[in-house]
């Protein structure tokens, strides 16, 4: 059945609502479920799905869904009763691993999904903590977005925040260097967020010039590098005598300003 007119509008207006006003509730059951062991995790609201967590869970609805295993029953049911979205203000974060076909080409299959699921869950569990969402994975990078309905009025801060914890947590400030090379990146502005694909096989993504932006700048990232568009360093306070660049980033027709941070910067 095609969808249009008034039932459009309202999944509009349920989006722009569920993902730019603070829902004091929201936030407190995440917190709550990112502190109960254990992976994996819905990518949405962060309820486990094994491990002492997941029984409880299970008592309250939050199993995983079948058509997705990344996500809750119960969101999943969120977003296919509410397919579509609406054009939000948001923080993407990008990160990936660097080297990672000559990590492959170094490693039996085994190991290096090992080492990528390492990578996942790591990196996930930073996303939740700083109150973000899971876009994806894919391949060896990492897409996350984060709300001002979850993580509060300073939801750049948090994405800034997130990028650098990714490096430490994969090692960037031990002295003995990384476990893994990450390098990671920061956009800020207005871009499409909703539910997408067909029937009961829906998740949540963003599209639009700011999350490619984020893809570009993850990807000029050295290891152990945050790069923070200069309109996300602004709204996130970050200090004006940091480190800046002018970068010519693929597929964009002008020089894009940033801020350079490393894992503790």
């Amino acid at each position: 059945m095609k969808r249009g007119g008034a039932a459009e509008e309202t999944n509009e207006e349920f989006w722009r609502d569920y993902l730019t006003q603070p829902d004091s509730f929201l936030r407190v059951g995440r917190r709550v479920f990112t502190h109960l062991p254990s992976e994996p995790r819905c990518r949405m609201c962060t309820a486990p799905f094994a491990g002492p967590g997941g029984p409880l869970m299970r008592l309250i609805g939050k199993r995983p869904s079948q058509a997705n295993p990344y996500m809750c029953t119960s969101c999943q049911d969120t977003m296919i009763r509410h397919h579509g979205g609406a054009e939000v203000d948001g923080a993407m974060l990008f990160a990936d691993i660097r080297g990672s076909t000559a990590l492959a080409e170094g490693m039996s299959t085994a190991e290096f999904h090992g080492l990528l699921n390492h990578f996942y869950s790591t990196a996930s569990q930073v996303v939740f903590e700083h109150e973000g969402t899971v876009d994806k994975f894919v391949g060896d990078e990492l897409v996350a977005h984060f709300f001002p309905s979850f993580a509060g009025e300073h939801y750049v801060s948090k994405a800034v925040e997130a990028a650098q914890a990714v490096l430490r947590e994969t090692g960037h400030a031990d002295s003995g260097g990384p476990w893994v090379r990450v390098g990671a990146g920061v956009n800020a502005g207005r871009a499409w967020f909703g539910a997408v694909g067909e029937g009961t096989h829906v998740e949540l993504t963003a599209v639009g010039d700011v999350v490619n932006t984020a893809a570009r700048l993850a990807s000029a990232a050295g290891a152990g590098e945050v790069l923070v568009s200069a309109d996300a360093a602004a709204a996130a306070g970050l200090d004006a005598g940091l480190e800046r660049r002018s970068l010519k980033l693929k597929g964009k027709s002008e020089s894009t300003e940033v801020v350079v941070l490393g894992a503790s910067a």
